[in-house]
């Protein structure tokens, strides 16, 4: 199913599909087999060897993933039905055996649109529509196959036509959002510079070789009668194996490459998102979609080696088991499927394992999802940290407190340890001396967690040498999302530290750790480094430049091309990259400030300043633009103009230390105003009284103002402390 918010993930079919068609597999004979030493053969090539499997298959969440839409494959009311919602307005209905909808938008026009393609089965079922430059966009309008009904996800939100999230643009791209793991062997084909798609594929749903794999070798040594056990197919046998099949599609991830290569190792093709208070509970609990992978990778499960088919089976992808049984394949039901260990009465929701151990989120509007991460319980957690635990999600007339005392009376006091500890604790503002000891210890303790370790690493700020020394010693973790998580944070550090650290990672086994190395020196000319490394940088660095590219048909993946760009020092592309940026999502606000700095660089203020202005009709309640203006005005010597904007600044942010050291040091220079200069800086200083710049210039404003022995005072201060 599609995913709409947050995310960081991007048709003119070059081949015809027939949409009235009854064959849900129908694809065109134009559409040829993509080249390579093993062919994809289509999944009907495997029934005659392959007929259980087969037919498990058949009916599945991933035979139905995508069909072409008609009568035996759309499930939703056309009937000539008409609905409103969120001030959007519909009609439903048929034309013969083709299926139509007309919406009226909120700006009042009105179009009819085709449906080309059913997308999913239940508990929803959405719908794709065929645009220009090969881009198929899928409704926001749902139908709920549980309720029969429309409705519409993320209800109540009224999304205008300019916004990434309108089911018109980028959050609602077919080729962009979903195709990938809805098809097999999907080729994207996106075209940076013409925005365009020729997306193919070889078979429409999720098949036999989406997770087996090109089958044309394997067909072959199975008719040779062979004597070998070499089968030429991907089995998915043990952990590893199958994570590398499953994960790709079942995580929440950053492309690396431009198209998905079954079997491959997962961080040669995705960067894996971490677990951040962003898209999770500050605990690790799934908060906004993470697809399972993230979650199992947190869990004691994956620590002691349980796979996808322990609990599912590999073709219905329905669990083994019903109820309790699932768990008991492993855990000692006399144990722990009893009431002296969960406490509740037998044979209810509340004695279920997974109603516990597996709470969870209804995403999409009625898809509720389980939390993989399979935890204990902490509502201690929940007293200070505020949040989410089964115990009062269950009991929701109950607090907290009561849920922790609770299980204090169960279990005793004492809470086994758990890396949620240490993940809360490293997204605090404020962190103590004691409680940083114990985090730069965790990110190497090899008890916990892989990608908690990681997450904990891009949570924490480094800039003493005790921080850098557990953060060295992580670059050589067997994880590569350790690895890579650590070497960014050697982004800030002197040239020659980065440079010597590069030189070390850019042959890592793994494309993602090549890459991180590739992003700490991409800001650097390759004639800064010795010969003998040039090669090996300029592969680290084209494998950067690949996955950048590789998401370009996302808005935030055109801000980040801008971004390289401009570390590169190429200005015009930046432009380029960031002016596609706002067309694809005028409300990706980090682009407006990015953007105008660099028209400043090229010279080219006007642009400059009507970007700026644009970010602040989107939030004209923010004092930064009017800060990046100031910078720009200044620029322009239009020196009363940049004043008014840091003042206006202040006033939209009060907590606006940059706009105040301005200000102060615009007033300082050529002695402007010394008593002015004195009032900004020392307000700047009552909310930053660390801030060293901040007191320099305030023994330099002494000093204009005749007061030489307390700004010498401030000097011989600041001279101790270095």
């Amino acid at each position: 199913m599609i995913k709409l918010k947050n995310s960081l993930k991007l048709l003119a079919i070059s081949f015809l599909l027939v949409g009235c068609g009854k064959d849900k597999y129908q694809n065109s004979t134009t559409l040829s087999f993509h080249a390579g030493p093993s062919k994809y053969v289509g999944s009907k090539q495997c029934v005659s060897c392959h007929a259980e499997a087969y037919n498990t298959w058949k009916g599945s969440h991933h035979d139905l993933a995508m069909q072409i839409a008609n009568d035996s494959t759309v499930l939703g009311d056309f009937n000539n039905v008409k609905t409103e919602i969120d001030g959007v307005k519909y009609t439903f209905y048929k034309t013969g055996s083709e299926y139509h909808v007309t919406i009226t938008e909120l700006d009042n026009t009105t179009q009819n649109y085709k449906i080309s393609y059913a997308f999913g089965v239940t508990p929803l079922q959405q719908y794709l529509v065929d645009f220009e430059d090969g881009k198929k966009q899928v409704l926001r309008v749902t139908w709920d196959a549980i309720k029969k009904q429309w409705y519409h996800q993320y209800k109540g939100d009224r999304i205008q036509a300019h916004d990434w999230l309108h089911w018109t643009r980028g959050a609602q791209n077919w080729n962009t959002m979903c195709a990938e793991c809805h098809s097999t062997n999907l080729i994207k084909n996106y075209d940076t510079d013409s925005d365009t798609f020729k997306t193919v594929y070889d078979e429409i749903n999720v098949a036999c070789e989406s997770c087996h794999g090109p089958a044309n070798n394997h067909i072959n040594w199975a008719n040779a009668a062979p004597q070998d056990s070499h089968t030429y197919i991907l089995s998915g046998k043990g952990q590893e194996q199958q994570m590398n099949l499953c994960a790709p599609c079942h995580a929440r991830r950053v492309k690396l490459t431009p198209n998905l290569k079954p079997g491959e190792t997962f961080e040669n093709q995705y960067m894996l998102q971490n677990i951040t208070s962003n898209f999770y509970h500050g605990d690790g609990q799934i908060n906004d979609e993470d697809y399972v992978f993230a979650s199992f990778k947190q869990s004691k499960m994956f620590s002691e080696g349980v796979t996808c088919t322990d609990c599912h089976n590999a073709h219905s992808l329905k669990p083994k088991f019903e109820g309790n049984q699932l768990c008991t394949q492993c855990h000692v039901a006399s144990t722990y499927d009893s009431k002296q260990h969960h406490f509740h009465e037998a044979n209810t929701a509340s004695s279920l394992c997974v109603n516990c151990h597996m709470t969870g989120k209804t995403y999409m509007g009625n898809d509720f999802r389980r939390d993989h991460s399979f935890r204990i319980p902490r509502p201690d957690q929940s007293e200070v940290y505020g949040t989410p635990n089964a115990c009062t999600g269950c009991h929701q007339d109950k607090t907290d407190a009561w849920a922790a005392k609770t299980v204090v009376k169960w279990y005793g006091p004492e809470r086994a340890d758990h890396f949620s500890d240490a993940l809360l604790v490293s997204n605090k503002s404020n962190i103590s001396l004691d409680e940083r000891k114990m985090l730069d210890y965790f990110i190497n303790d090899l008890t916990y967690p892989t990608i908690a370790r990681a997450t904990v690493i891009e949570n924490l700020p480094y800039y003493t040498q005790e921080s850098f020394k557990s953060l060295n010693i992580a670059l050589n973790d067997a994880s590569p999302s350790v690895r890579y998580n650590a070497l960014l944070k050697f982004r800030g550090l002197p040239p020659e530290i980065r440079r010597a650290t590069a030189v070390k990672h850019m042959s890592d086994s793994i494309r993602l750790v090549r890459i991180g190395a590739a992003q700490i020196v991409m800001d650097m000319d390759l004639n800064q480094f010795d010969p003998k490394d040039v090669p090996g940088i300029e592969a680290a660095k084209g494998e950067l430049e690949n996955m950048l590219f590789s998401n370009t048909d996302f808005s935030t993946g055109r801000m980040q091309l801008g971004d390289y760009f401009m570390q590169t020092n190429d200005i015009n592309n930046a432009i380029k990259h960031y002016e596609v940026a706002l067309e694809m999502d005028s409300l990706l606000i980090p682009v407006y400030s990015n953007l105008a700095t660099a028209y400043a660089l090229n010279k080219e203020h006007g642009k400059a300043e009507e970007t700026l202005d644009n970010w602040i009709k989107f939030e004209p309640e923010q004092g930064r633009p009017h800060y990046l203006k100031a910078l720009l005005y200044f620029e322009m010597q239009k020196n009363d103009a940049a004043v008014a904007q840091l003042e206006l600044a202040i006033r939209k942010n009060p907590k606006d230390t940059r706009s105040m050291y301005n200000l102060a040091t615009y007033y300082y220079q050529e002695n402007r105003d010394a008593k002015k200069a004195e009032f900004y800086i020392n307000k700047a200083l009552r909310l930053e009284p660390e801030n060293k710049d901040f007191k320099y210039l305030l023994a330099l404003i002494y000093k204009n103002l005749g007061q030489v022995k307390r700004g010498q005072a401030i000097l011989d201060e600041l001279r101790s402390t270095t």
